[in-house]
C-alpha cells in the first residue's frame, strides 16, 4: 500500500524545492521555452482571425501563411523603424554631442565647480575610450540572438497553430478519464446497481468535460483581452505622448512615442522608462532644466492617468489580478527570462490563475483567491 505525505511542514518543503527546479529549468531552457510561449500567445492572438477564415471555408494552410505574412510584416516594419531611428541619431549626433558638452560645463560653473574635468568637458573624448569592438561583437551577437528567436517562434508557430487543437483534446480526455478513475474509486465504495454506476459515471464525465472547456475557453479570453486591452492603452499613451512631444518641438518624437507603445506592456518599470528617455531628451535638446520639468511632468501626469486609474479601471477588471501579484510576477518573470519574462508576466500569471482557480485543491483555492484583485 502506497504511504502518502500528510506532514503540512513535508509538503510545503516538497513544494517550494520543485517550484525552484522548475524555475531553473526554465531559465536554463530559456532559448526553447521563451519562443514556444510566444508562438502559443500569437495563436490565441490570431485566434479570431483564423476563426473567421475558417468560416469563409479557406484552408487551415492558407490562414497559417496569412498569419506568417502578417507577423513578417510587423516585425520587417519595426526593423526599418529601428534602422532608419538609428541612421539618423548617428548624422545628428556632434550636434547632440556639443549640446551635452554645453549642459556639463555650464552646470559645473552655476555651482561654482572649476575642476578641469568639468570646465572642459568633452564627451568626444569619453566617447573615443569606448571600446567599439566590443560594442559591435556584442550588438552582432545580441541581433544573431534575434534572429535566432525570430526563427524559432515562426517555427513553434507552424506547428502550434496546426496542433494547437489536438493537444487540447488529447488534455481534456487525460484529465476526463484521470477524475473519472478518481470518482469510480468512491462509486465503488458504495455499494449501488450498476445502471446507477454508469449514471454516475457519465455524469461525472460530463461535468469534467465542460469544466475544461470552460478553463481552455478562459484562458483563451483572457490571453486575448489583456493583448487587446493593452493593445489599445498603450497606442493611446504613444499617442498622448507624441503629440505632447510635437508641441514641444522636442527631437524624436516619433521614436519616443513608439517606445512609450512597447514599453507600456512592462508593468510599472516601463512607464518609468518611458518618460526618463524623452526628458533626457529634451533636457539635451533645448539645455534648460526649467523646460525639462515641464515636459517631464506634463508626461508623468499623462502616464499617472492611464497607468493608475484607466489602465486599472479597464484591465484590473478583466483580468481580475492583485496589483501586488502584478508586481511580484513581474520581478519573478524579469528574474528569469529577463526583458521578455517582463513582457510575458502578466498573461502567464493569468493562465496560472485560470488553471489553479479551476482546482479542486483547498489550497489552490487559497492562492487563487490571493491572487484577486
Amino acid at each position: 500500500m502506497k504511504k502518502s505525505i500528510t506532514d503540512p511542514t513535508v509538503k510545503f518543503f516538497i513544494v517550494v524545492i520543485g517550484l525552484v527546479v522548475l524555475f531553473g529549468v526554465l531559465k536554463e531552457l530559456q532559448h526553447i521555452i521563451v519562443p514556444l510561449i510566444i508562438a502559443y500567445l500569437l495563436v490565441f492572438v490570431f485566434e479570431p482571425l483564423n476563426t473567421f477564415l475558417n468560416k469563409k471555408k479557406i484552408p487551415k494552410s492558407i490562414t497559417t501563411i496569412i498569419d506568417l505574412l502578417i507577423i513578417l510584416g510587423f516585425f520587417w516594419g519595426l526593423s526599418r523603424f529601428i534602422i532608419d531611428s538609428f541612421s539618423r541619431l548617428g548624422q545628428e549626433l556632434p550636434f547632440y554631442e556639443q549640446k551635452l558638452n554645453n549642459i556639463v560645463q555650464n552646470t559645473a560653473v552655476s555651482f561654482g565647480i572649476t575642476d578641469k574635468m568639468f570646465r572642459d568637458f568633452n564627451i568626444t573624448n569619453i566617447l573615443k575610450q569606448i571600446d567599439y569592438g566590443g560594442i559591435a561583437s556584442g550588438l552582432f551577437s545580441s541581433t544573431l540572438s534575434l534572429f535566432s528567436a525570430g526563427f524559432f517562434i515562426l517555427f513553434f508557430f507552424i506547428f502550434v497553430s496546426s496542433s494547437h487543437v489536438r493537444i487540447i483534446e488529447a488534455i481534456k480526455k487525460r484529465y476526463i478519464r484521470r477524475q473519472t478513475e478518481i470518482s469510480l474509486e468512491d462509486i465503488e465504495k458504495n455499494l449501488i446497481t450498476d445502471q446507477k454506476k454508469n449514471e454516475k459515471i457519465d455524469k461525472i464525465k460530463n461535468e469534467r468535460k465542460k469544466k475544461i472547456e470552460k478553463t481552455f475557453k478562459d484562458i483563451t479570453e483572457q490571453v486575448q483581452r489583456y493583448i487587446a486591452t493593452k493593445f489599445l492603452i498603450s497606442l493611446v499613451t504613444a499617442i498622448l505622448i507624441g503629440i505632447v512631444l510635437w508641441i514641444f518641438n522636442v527631437d524624436f518624437l516619433i521614436v519616443w512615442a513608439v517606445l512609450t507603445f512597447f514599453l507600456n506592456f512592462i508593468p510599472n518599470i516601463g512607464s518609468i522608462i518611458a518618460i526618463i528617455l524623452p526628458t533626457l531628451m529634451t533636457l539635451i535638446q533645448y539645455e534648460s532644466v526649467g523646460y525639462t520639468l515641464l515636459v517631464a511632468g506634463i508626461l508623468t501626469v499623462i502616464q499617472n492617468l492611464i497607468g493608475n486609474i484607466l489602465e486599472p479601471k479597464v484591465l484590473g477588471n478583466k483580468l481580475g489580478l492583485n496589483p501586488l501579484i502584478i508586481l511580484l510576477s513581474l520581478l519573478l518573470w524579469g528574474y528569469v527570462w529577463g526583458i521578455a519574462g517582463m513582457f510575458l508576466s502578466v498573461p502567464l500569471t493569468a493562465v496560472v490563475k485560470i488553471i489553479i482557480s479551476n482546482s479542486e485543491s483547498s489550497n489552490l483555492q487559497f492562492m487563487s483567491d490571493l491572487m484577486e484583485s
